[in-house]
């Protein structure tokens, strides 16, 4: 009988990545056992009951003893945190891989706490989700035909490397490596400045005097542009807060296009709008995104 991939995987954080991750290698058998930790129980107890996980333990120190693979799906606020709780209590052989969407402030927390870059760290971004969390909103094939990032450092070992990457792949994804201030900037712009404008938008909105009028009448593409807004406050909290050189950047620019926008419309200047727009369109129908 072949063995699997990873004897036993622990991923500290079972909602909606970690318990994907999970039921998909499961269900591939690649696989040996799956060790959750959490500080919601009742959470933990649902992963069992799902079978996303194996058992559980609320004190990460025990849940990553003997370990192969240790998931870090936890906020990014959380990171340094458990970090420093786990370090003394992983295997040396362990290969220690996290799904953070800002991957700077993740590097930087690792090298806090270690001292320095560890061989057997891998850092990696799947760029997957919906706006629902917890281990109940997970499913098998939530990356399949998605994409994984890794952002392998100098430090990494290439027998590491090589591990997560095979991870990820066994769940469907494309994996592909960048450089970690590159993924930085590249997330600013298509992942987390577009949170910003949903949370944004709907804040303006839900603070005018006829608020319930108009969301009475919020048409598709209100919905479709601001479902975002309904995804975890406290996670994107943490990404605005660690990614912040990068979104501002992106925030900047933006508000300097809007400006334009916004002067054409005062100046009613037709031909400028008319010029954005269609710009805008051709830039969205040559983008495989659907």
């Amino acid at each position: 009988m072949t063995q699997p991939l990873i004897r036993r995987l622990c991923v500290i954080g079972v909602g909606l990545i970690g318990g994907s991750l999970a039921r998909a290698l499961k269900q591939a058998g690649e696989v040996g056992e799956v060790v959750g930790s959490g500080r919601n129980e009742d959470n933990l107890q649902a992963a069992v009951r799902l079978g996303v996980v194996d058992r559980y333990d609320i004190d990460a120190t025990r849940a990553v003893v003997d370990a192969d693979v240790v998931m870090l799906a936890v906020p990014l606020g959380a990171m340094a945190t458990v970090l420093r709780d786990i370090a003394p209590y992983l295997s040396p052989d362990a290969v220690l891989t996290d799904a953070g969407s800002a991957k700077g402030s993740v590097v930087a927390d690792v090298k806090r706490v270690y001292g320095v870059i560890p061989p057997n760290f891998v850092p990696g971004h799947p760029i997957a989700g919906t706006e629902r969390s917890g281990v109940e909103a997970s499913f098998a094939t939530l990356f399949q035909h998605r994409r994984v990032i890794l952002t392998p450092l100098a430090e990494t070992a290439a027998d590491a490397h090589r591990l997560i990457r095979r991870m990820w792949e066994l769940t469907g994804a494309e994996v592909v490596d960048m450089g970690v201030r590159h993924h930085d900037a590249v997330l600013a712009a298509t992942s987390h400045l577009p949170h910003m404008l949903a949370y944004t938008l709907v804040d303006t909105l839900a603070r005018l005097d006829d608020r319930a009028e108009i969301f009475r009448y919020a048409a598709g593409g209100f919905r479709d542009f601001t479902h975002i807004a309904s995804s975890d406050p406290r996670m994107w909290h943490d990404i605005c807060v660690a990614n912040r050189e990068q979104l501002l950047e992106m925030i900047a620019l933006f508000s300097a296009d809007l400006s334009r926008l916004a002067e054409a419309i005062r100046n009613d200047d037709r031909e400028a709008i008319l010029a954005i727009f269609q710009r805008a369109k051709r830039a969205r129908d040559n983008l495989y995104l659907d």
